[in-house]
């Protein structure tokens, strides 16, 4: 496992609380950011459904806070640097952060009508979130009145006017990477399953009480509900670690419906809990010991960072909590193709994130630096190599097909790009014979595609 990591300092101008007045309570979350404002002031507003919020907000902790693959000794340095990040765009709040090893995604979406306000900025920070906070977020009821304050506004800065809290960690590389890589694994995933909240309910009651990170379940669906199979069939989600999906149980009571994702390529999945005002996903990897920080489902985006469409597309964003694809091909006259490729590429920049229920990347900017990404990718690394060192040959070209050769050790290997095809790459090399393109493309296929794009471009 790569150690490799930079070092961060976290400014809070206080710690996050809640606190109690005459007219009800006020959750004051501190943020952090980079640049001269390193508060900024994203929303305050009243909560419509408290309890229902402080449920999420916990919820979302205890993914943060859980590890389900990871060696103990690493356990306190990575729980130390679990601020989830949250996004303010113009109609919703967004919290999102991963497990402590990278295999389960959670977010919450606030929907508009979750709370009475509307955000006084737009951007993307890191939430601190301490001991005192969650146990206070436990007591609050669904008749209290409860604002959410999203940064340090003036009643805290004139409360808290000398105090600076600063967390100094060691941010691990691999928790970028997750963030880069889930967003791939998202825009391909498909509904299998829609049941109501009671359904969803008795399915997460129903669950083994031991660890089941082993041997791979089946999800497949019965009546009007799930149920779990050790047979793989039509419709069947693939699940390894059935453990992982505890923090949805509590929160399914008041749920309106559950929708169950796959993603075909690797056997990810994705679980949303639908809310009249809120959702909670959750985004599990194929096997409790794969973290998506590994994955190499965003190396091909990386390698194509050369599309013409792509300054033309990272230009529109402005903070849009769905970003309209359709609208974008219009007013930038570019093919839906195209517009899809840049958005892929920018989110492994960090740059865009993908929603499940609305099938749509909505934008946001990571407060840590994604260019470290790139440089920390071995496979992508390596395929660069093999260009500069001229190790790879175009032998053969048709209309749909490109078939080239490429030097290994000792060997010649073979490489047929097919875009469009229900396989598009394959390779003669033994690491793509064992995996496929489950765990991304081998070197030699980015290679190839990296040749392909620079073909386009003439560089």
């Amino acid at each position: 496992m790569s150690q490799a990591s930079e070092e961060r300092i976290f400014r809070y101008r206080s710690a996050s609380q809640l606190d109690c007045d005459g007219d009800g309570s006020v959750l004051r979350l501190a943020t952090y950011r980079e640049g001269k404002d390193t508060n900024p002031f994203f929303f305050q507003g009243r909560l419509n459904t408290p309890r229902r919020a402080a449920g999420l907000l916990r919820s979302l902790m205890t993914v943060v806070k859980s590890r389900f693959h990871i060696p103990p000794a690493m356990l306190e340095r990575i729980l130390a640097e679990a601020d989830p990040v949250v996004t303010a765009n113009d109609d919703r709040l967004r919290f999102e952060g991963f497990s402590a090893c990278c295999g389960v995604y959670a977010r919450i979406d606030l929907l508009n009508n979750a709370f009475e306000g509307s955000p006084s900025g737009r951007g993307t920070t890191n939430v601190d979130f301490n001991q005192p906070m969650l146990t206070a977020l436990a007591s609050i009821k669904q008749t209290d009145n409860v604002s959410l304050a999203i940064g340090s506004d003036q009643v805290v800065l004139k409360r808290t006017a000398d105090q600076v809290i600063e967390k100094k960690v060691k941010l691990p590389i691999r928790w970028m990477k997750g963030f880069v890589e889930v967003q791939t694994v998202q825009s391909r995933m498909q509904p299998v399953h829609q049941i109501d909240g009671i359904h969803a309910l008795r399915f997460f009651r129903s669950m083994p009480r031991m660890k089941t990170h082993r041997r791979t379940t089946h999800v497949i669906r019965t009546g009007k509900g799930l149920r779990l199979s050790q047979v793989k069939s039509k419709d069947a989600v693939q699940v390894g670690g059935l453990e992982r999906l505890r923090v949805l149980e509590p929160l399914s009571r008041n749920a309106e419906k559950l929708v169950v994702y796959s993603d075909a390529t690797t056997g990810a999945s994705g679980w949303t809990l639908i809310f009249p005002d809120c959702r909670f996903h959750v985004i599990l990897s194929p096997e409790v010991w794969r973290g998506f920080s590994g994955e190499g489902q965003a190396l091909q985006s990386l390698a194509s960072a050369n599309d013409a469409a792509l300054p033309k597309v990272q230009a529109a964003l402005r903070w849009q909590s769905i970003i309209n694809r359709d609208e974008l091909a219009n007013t930038e006259k570019l093919v839906i193709a195209s517009i899809n490729a840049a958005l892929k590429t920018l989110g492994t920049r960090g740059l865009v994130g993908f929603d499940l229920a609305e099938q749509a990347y909505f934008h946001r900017e990571m407060p840590f630096d994604i260019s470290q990404v790139e440089k920390l990718q071995p496979r992508l690394k390596a395929a660069r190599k093999l260009i500069n060192d001229n190790n790879i040959q175009l032998k053969r070209q048709t209309e749909d097909q490109f078939e080239f050769a490429v030097a290994g050790s000792g060997v010649e290997h073979r490489v047929v790009i097919q875009p469009g095809a229900e396989t598009p790459s394959r390779c003669t090399c033994p690491w793509h014979n064992k995996h496929g393109l489950e765990r991304g493309p081998c070197k030699h296929i980015l290679a190839a595609q990296i040749a392909i794009e620079e073909s386009k471009t003439g560089t």
